[in-house]
C-alpha cells in the first residue's frame, strides 16, 4: 500500500490566476546531482513519470497554508503548489525545506517577499525593524490604523511584516469587537475606517489571516465591515442577504458537521470575492490570488467529501428519479447536482473520472431524461448544464447509454431526441439554450472523438443509430418549413410533445404563445417575397440556421449516412428553398450547405445536383441580389469560382450549357467566362480524342461507347429503388471517401442486361443527329428518381419558383443539349 502521507497533487497558476491540476503523485526530498542541491521530486502514481523536479533554492520564499499546502514561485509568473493528502506529510516536507534554508519549521513563510526596487533599501535597515508596530486597538486610533494598512499595500515586504504583526497579536478579532461597538454607537466615521482596514487586510493576500477572518466566529463581522463603503450613501445589506435571503438547503440532510461548515464558508467567501469586493484595479489584480486559491481548495475538499459519502449520493438519486417526488424538491435536487458538477471541475483528472463514473453508475442519464422534459424552465436549464458536463467528460459514455436505451424505448423518448426537442422548442427569442444544445449534439456526432475509444465499432454503430432514430427529429422543422405537403406537417405536429406555436408566430413577432394542442397550418411557415413556403419568422429562421449548421457538419464528417439521407429526402432541394428567405443569414446557411457538398467533389453528389437542376435557386438569388456587393454575392461567386479552379467537369458543363446566357453579363469577376473557357477546352479535348480513334472502333456495331456506359450508369443511379428508408449505398466503413460505394457498379453490371430493353425506352428522344434535347424536372421529386424515366423534351413553365423576371428568362433557357452525358452516333 502506498504512503498516503506523501501523496500530493501538483498545481500551477495559469495566466488567468487560476490553479491548473498537473497530476497526483508521491513527493520526496532528495539530493539531485544535476541540480546540485536538495530537491523536491513528485512521481506520478499512475505510471511513475516525473511530475515535478524542483531544487529547494535557499532564497525562494516558500509558504505553508491551511496545514496541507506548500506554495512558492520558481520564476516570474510561475507559481507552484503542493496539496498534501495528510497534514503529517506536509509538515515533513516543510521541515526539509526549512532545514535547507536554515529556518525554524514553526514559520509560515521561509523568506521575506522583497521586490528588486526595495531589496537594497531593506538590506541596510537595522534588525529591530523586522516588525511593524501597530497602534493600540481603540476607537480613536481607527484612522491611524486605516492609514497604516493602506500605506503598506504598495510594498511587498511591508505587507509581509504587517501580516505577521496582525497574526501575532490577534489583532483582527480586536478590530471586529470595535466594529460591533461602532455599530451600536452608530459611529459612521469609525465604520468607514473599518471598511478601509478590513479591505486592506484582505489585500495583504495572506492565507493565515484568511483562516481567522473566514472562521465561523468572525466572517459575518468581516462582511459587516465591508457593508460600510465610504463611497456609498447608504450601507449595503449583505449580512441580511446571507442570513435571511440565501438559505442553505440540504436536499438530503448532511450529517458531517465539518462538511456543512466548509460549504457555508465557501459560499460566503465566494460572495465576498464576487459581490462585495470591487473589481480590482490593474495595480491590485494579484492582491487576491490567495483568496482565489482558498476558494479553489475548499471546493476540492467539498467534492471529495461528498463523493466519499456513497449513502448520501444514493439517496439523492433515489429521490431525483422517484415519481412521488414533488416538483419543488426535484428542482432543488437538480440545482444541487448542477453545483456539484461545477465543483467537480476542480478535481484532478483521475478523481474527476471516478466522480462521473459514479454518477453514471447511479443513473444520472435516465434521471436527466425525466428533468429535461419538465415544464420548469429553471430545471431544464440546470439539466442542460449537467448534460454538458457529462458530454464534455465522456461523449462515448452518453452514446453508449442512448444506443442501449434505443433497444427498449420508443424514438420520441430517447435522451438524445429529448435534447433535440429542447433545442427545437427553446422559447428564448435569441435561442441561447438551443445554441448550447447544438454544440453538445455536434460533439456527440463528431467521429473525431469516436476514434480514441476502445470500442472500434462505435463510429458505425452510433451513426447508424443516429440516422435511423434521431435524424428525422432533427430535420423535421426544416422539412416542414420547406414543404407544401399538409400531411407531412400534420405528422410533424403530432410527433412533438411541445407546441410549436411560439416558433410559428406571424412575421416580425417575437411573442410566445401559450402551448396548445392545435396549431393553424397557416402559421407553420412565413411568407416571402419569392416563395410562400419560405419561413419569414426570425426565430424560426434562427432555428433553421442552427439545424443547417449541424447538417453541414454531417456532410463534412459523415460519409454514406448523410449521403443516403440527402438522396432519399431530396434534402438539398428543400434546403435551397431557404435561398429565398428575407433573412440573409439563413440564405447563407443554405448556400454553405451546398458549398460543403460541392467541396467534396463527389460525382454522385454532382449528378444529383445536375439531374435536379439545383443550381437554379442559387443563380436566382445571385440575379435577385442585383449589383449589390455584399456577403451573399461574394459567397455565390466563391462557389462558382471553386468549381472553376478545381475544374469539376460535370458541374462546369451543366452550368455553362444551362445558365451561361443568364450569367454572361456578369463581368466584374472573370469566374463565369473562366467556366466557359474550361468548358470549351474540355469539349475540344474530347473531340480531338474522338477524332484520333479509328472510325471502326467508334461504330456501335463493334464497340459500345464509354459515354453510353456512363449514361446507363447514371440512369441506374436514378432508378425508383431509392425509396424512403432504403439504403442507397453500402454502409461499409472505408479508408477513403471515394471508396464509399464499392458495390454500385458491380450491381449495375449484374442488372444491366435485364434492364437494357427498359433503358432504351426511357432514353431521351433524339431530336437531332448530334444529341438529345431534354428539360430538367423542377419538382421536388426529381432527384428521388420519380421523373428519371420520363426525361422527354418539354417546355418548362414560365417561372419555376415565382422569382423575378430575370428568373423567368433563366428558367426558359434550361432546355439545352448536354454533351457530357450524350454521345454521337456515326453511321
Amino acid at each position: 500500500m502506498s504512503d498516503t502521507r506523501r501523496r500530493v497533487k501538483v498545481y500551477t497558476l495559469n495566466e488567468d490566476r487560476q490553479w491548473d491540476d498537473r497530476g497526483t503523485g508521491h513527493v520526496s526530498s532528495t539530493y539531485v546531482e544535476e541540480l546540485k542541491g536538495m530537491s523536491l521530486l513528485v512521481r506520478a502514481e499512475s505510471d511513475g513519470s516525473l511530475l515535478l523536479e524542483s531544487k529547494i533554492n535557499p532564497n525562494t520564499a516558500y509558504q505553508k497554508q491551511q496545514d496541507t499546502l506548500i506554495v512558492w514561485s520558481e520564476a516570474e509568473n510561475y507559481d507552484l503548489a503542493l496539496s498534501f493528502q495528510e497534514k503529517a506529510g506536509c509538515d515533513e516536507i516543510w521541515e526539509k525545506i526549512c532545514q535547507v534554508q536554515g529556518k525554524d519549521p514553526s514559520v509560515e513563510v521561509t523568506q521575506d517577499l522583497i521586490d528588486e526596487s526595495e531589496e537594497e533599501r531593506f538590506e541596510e535597515m537595522p534588525e529591530t525593524s523586522h516588525l511593524i508596530d501597530l497602534p493600540t486597538c481603540e476607537l480613536n486610533k481607527l484612522e491611524e490604523i486605516a492609514d497604516l494598512v493602506t500605506s503598506v499595500l504598495s510594498s511587498p515586504i511591508r505587507r509581509e511584516k504587517l501580516a505577521l504583526a496582525l497574526e501575532n497579536e490577534g489583532y483582527i478579532k480586536k478590530l471586529l469587537q470595535l466594529f460591533q461597538a461602532c455599530e451600536n454607537l452608530e459611529n459612521t466615521e469609525g465604520l468607514h475606517h473599518l471598511y478601509e482596514i478590513i479591505r486592506g487586510i484582505l489585500f495583504l493576500n495572506k492565507a493565515t489571516l484568511f483562516e481567522v477572518m473566514f472562521s465561523d466566529e468572525c466572517i459575518m463581522d468581516v462582511v459587516g465591515c465591508l457593508e460600510y463603503d465610504p463611497a456609498l450613501a447608504q450601507p449595503k445589506r449583505h449580512r441580511e442577504f446571507l442570513t435571511k435571503t440565501a438559505k442553505f438547503k440540504e436536499v438530503i440532510p448532511i450529517t458531517d458537521s465539518e462538511l456543512r461548515q466548509k460549504i457555508h464558508q465557501t459560499y460566503r467567501v465566494q460572495y465576498i470575492q464576487d459581490i462585495i469586493l470591487p473589481t480590482p484595479s490593474v495595480f491590485e489584480e494579484n492582491f487576491l490570488s490567495t483568496l482565489t486559491s482558498f476558494i479553489f481548495f475548499n471546493k476540492v475538499e467539498i467534492v471529495s467529501m461528498l463523493q466519499e459519502d456513497e449513502k448520501f449520493l444514493s439517496e439523492v438519486f433515489a429521490q431525483l428519479t422517484d415519481e412521488a417526488t414533488d416538483d419543488d424538491k426535484r428542482r432543488e435536487l437538480v440545482n444541487f447536482f448542477k453545483e456539484f458538477c461545477a465543483f467537480s471541475q476542480t478535481l484532478q483528472p483521475q478523481n474527476r473520472d471516478a466522480f462521473f463514473k459514479t454518477l453514471a453508475k447511479l443513473g444520472i442519464l435516465p434521471a436527466l431524461e425525466i428533468v429535461m422534459g419538465m415544464d420548469d424552465l429553471q430545471v431544464r436549464s440546470a439539466a442542460t448544464d449537467i448534460f454538458s458536463y457529462l458530454v464534455e467528460f465522456s461523449p462515448s459514455m452518453v452514446r453508449e447509454f442512448v444506443m442501449q436505451e434505443a433497444q427498449q424505448s420508443d424514438d420520441d423518448i430517447l435522451l438524445i431526441n429529448v435534447v433535440i426537442e429542447q433545442m427545437i422548442c427553446d422559447t428564448d427569442p435569441e435561442l441561447g439554450g438551443a445554441v448550447q444544445l447544438m454544440g453538445l449534439l455536434r460533439t456527440l456526432i463528431d467521429p473525431e472523438n469516436m476514434l480514441a475509444t476502445t470500442n472500434k465499432t462505435e463510429k458505425s454503430e452510433f451513426l447508424n443509430f443516429f440516422y435511423n432514430h434521431c435524424m428525422h427529429v432533427l430535420t423535421a422543422p426544416l422539412l416542414t418549413n420547406t414543404s407544401e405537403d399538409k400531411c407531412e406537417k400534420d405528422f410533424f405536429l403530432k410527433h412533438y410533445r411541445y407546441s410549436w406555436s411560439f416558433v410559428c408566430t406571424p412575421s416580425h413577432s417575437h411573442s410566445h404563445s401559450t402551448p396548445s394542442s392545435s396549431i393553424s397550418q397557416d402559421n407553420i411557415v412565413g411568407s416571402n417575397k419569392n416563395n410562400t413556403i419560405c419561413p419569414d419568422n426570425y426565430q424560426t429562421a434562427q432555428l433553421l440556421a442552427l439545424i443547417l449548421e449541424l447538417l453541414t457538419f454531417c456532410v463534412e464528417h459523415h460519409t454514406y449516412h448523410i449521403k443516403n439521407y440527402i438522396m432519399n429526402k431530396d434534402l438539398l432541394r428543400r434546403v435551397l428553398v431557404l435561398m429565398n428567405s428575407k433573412h440573409t443569414f439563413l440564405a447563407l446557411c443554405a448556400l454553405r450547405f451546398m458549398r460543403r457538398i460541392i467541396g467534396l467533389k463527389d460525382e454522385f453528389y454532382n449528378r444529383y445536383i445536375t439531374k435536379g437542376n439545383l443550381f437554379e435557386p442559387v443563380i436566382n438569388a445571385l440575379l435577385d441580389n442585383g449589383t449589390r456587393y455584399n456577403l451573399l454575392n461574394s459567397a455565390v461567386i466563391e462557389l462558382f469560382e471553386f468549381i472553376r479552379v478545381e475544374d469539376i467537369k460535370s458541374l462546369t458543363a451543366h452550368i455553362v450549357e444551362n445558365f451561361y446566357k443568364a450569367l454572361e453579363s456578369i463581368e466584374y469577376v472573370q469566374t463565369f467566362k473562366g467556366l466557359k473557357t474550361k468548358y470549351e477546352q474540355e469539349k475540344d479535348r474530347q473531340n480531338q480524342k474522338l477524332n484520333s480513334v479509328p472510325s471502326i472502333l467508334r461504330s456501335n456495331r463493334f464497340r459500345r461507347d464509354a459515354k453510353a456506359l456512363e449514361e446507363d450508369e447514371e440512369m441506374w443511379f436514378n432508378e425508383d429503388e431509392e425509396e424512403e428508408g432504403k439504403v442507397v449505398v453500402a454502409p461499409a466503413e472505408k479508408s477513403k471517401p471515394e471508396d464509399d460505394f464499392p458495390d454500385n457498379y458491380e450491381k449495375f453490371m449484374e442488372t444491366k442486361k435485364a434492364k437494357e430493353s427498359e433503358d432504351k425506352e426511357n432514353l431521351p428522344k433524339r431530336t437531332s443527329p448530334g444529341g438529345f434535347k431534354f428539360t430538367f424536372s423542377h419538382s421536388a421529386s426529381a432527384a428521388n428518381g420519380t421523373n428519371s424515366k420520363s426525361v422527354v423534351a418539354q417546355t418548362p413553365p414560365a417561372t419555376s419558383n415565382g422569382s423575378s423576371s430575370k428568373t423567368t428568362n433563366l428558367a426558359t433557357s434550361v432546355t439545352a443539349t448536354k454533351p457530357e452525358y450524350n454521345h454521337e452516333r456515326r453511321s
